[in-house]
């Protein structure tokens, strides 16, 4: 069992989210940085989707109240275990009793907290995930709050072959970057490919997107990202009928100024889509805080599709790690 003692709003129990459902009027939900997640879990030698914590605003004290393997993941929030510092990317053994202390990134903006064996929430609609715009899943359909006890699901009983932990490099180190411009660039780049309503923009709007900056406002959060920069604009302003969207999608207001739909966005919506940040780049995008600024670059389907193959190769090699570094509980008694 996890014990919350000191949490700010919005931190929220979540897995990969829910498929299938957005015909009904239900998004996905689920992690915002997916891939942290399903390192996390990778780790620590987890289902892929068992459910952990998402958290986005600091300071955070949590109480291990049983023995448990744990493993942080995202944005590095400077843990420490009973007060002894412990790295980013990192799993390590908790005692009953002890405390974890997780403070405001310096870099990024959320981490994740898997533990063995995930979390034991109700499974509303296929997935633990909290859906917050509706109240229902996670840990009574909210987020979390000082005195919350969370189960943890059962899990065959391992030790760490190192006691002090093991790691892994992230993903913005093992994975090939989006342009090799992000060498030399503080954005934060995105591929992305041409949605249905692209060609109904100007010549200007499509430089605009494609060449300038989009800085990340303070009217964003897990539905969705409201960027400002230079604006794009329809040839020929035409009513459209509301039809169905998905993570990543860039639509287009009035304003001319893009919203990105995310985790929480809306199952279905009106505004033109101009292009769509693909999933494998979802992850980079849920680590923008506002004032960060993005670019976006012209990507491929194939170029989609191998960047999906590139992360799946690794969480790979996250599990054979896991299974190297753990050992039955039994052989460390013998």
């Amino acid at each position: 069992m996890i014990e919350i003692l000191e949490t700010p709003p919005l931190n929220s129990v979540q897995d990969l989210g829910r498929l299938g459902l957005r015909c009904h009027g239900i998004g996905r939900a689920g992690a915002m940085d997916r891939v942290a997640l399903q390192a996390a879990n990778a780790l620590l030698g987890n289902d892929e989707n068992a459910a952990g914590i998402e958290l986005q605003l600091f300071p955070v004290r949590l109480r291990f109240r049983a023995d448990t393997m744990f493993a942080l993941t995202g944005a590095d929030c400077a843990p420490h275990l009973e007060g002894r510092p412990l790295p980013p990317w990192w799993v390590a053994q908790a005692r009953a009793g002890q405390d974890l202390v997780l403070s405001p990134p310096r870099h990024g903006l959320r981490s994740y907290l898997a533990v063995s064996g995930g979390l034991d929430v109700p499974v509303v609609l296929g997935s633990r995930s909290t859906q917050m715009r509706d109240g229902f899943g996670g840990h009574d359909g909210r987020a979390l709050t000082a005195g919350d006890r969370l189960e943890v699901l059962p899990s065959a009983p391992v030790a760490l072959r190192d006691a002090a932990g093991h790691g892994a490099l992230p993903p913005s180190l093992a994975l090939a970057p989006p342009t090799a411009a992000q060498a030399t660039d503080g954005a934060i780049w995105l591929r992305a490919i041409a949605a249905a309503e692209y060609g109904q923009f100007d010549a200007a709007s499509h430089k605009n997107l494609w060449d300038t900056p989009w800085k990340v406002t303070s009217q964003s959060n897990r539905q969705g990202y409201r960027l400002e920069g230079a604006g794009l604009q329809r040839t020929v302003l035409l009513e459209m009928r509301s039809h169905g969207i998905v993570p990543g999608v860039i639509q287009v207001p009035p304003s001319g100024q893009p919203i990105i739909q995310l985790a929480d966005g809306n199952s279905a919506g009106g505004y033109p889509k101009i292009a769509v940040v693909i999933e494998a780049d979802l992850w980079r995008l849920a680590q923008a805080a506002p004032g960060n600024r993005l670019r976006f670059v012209s990507c491929t389907q194939e170029e989609a599709r191998a960047a999906e193959r590139e992360i799946a190769s690794w969480l790979s090699s996250l599990r054979r790690l896991a299974g190297y570094c753990r050992r039955p509980a039994l052989e460390r008694a013998a």
